[in-house]
């Protein structure tokens, strides 16, 4: 018998990684550049704000705040 692990929400101040094939199946990535830069795939980035299903992301890059959907987001582990 195999346990599964529990998935924690994802709240303000989780380390994050943008699902690539849930976001390319998104109506979001039809309005956006279909060319996404990797670190967004790669992680981690941190959830700064969490409101209604989306959530405010802070990447390690000096780049600006994303609002990403929180189903296409996953738990980054390191």
């Amino acid at each position: 018998m195999t346990d599964s692990i529990p998935i924690r929400p994802l709240k303000k101040g989780s380390l994050v990684f943008v699902d690539r094939e849930n976001y390319l199946k998104s109506i979001e990535a039809l309005a956006s550049d279909k060319d996404l830069p990797n670190y967004v795939f790669e992680g981690p980035g941190e959830i700064l704000a969490v409101k209604d299903e989306y959530a405010q992301v802070r990447w390690r890059m000096p780049v600006p705040d994303v609002w990403l959907k929180l189903d296409q987001l996953k738990e980054y582990i390191q």
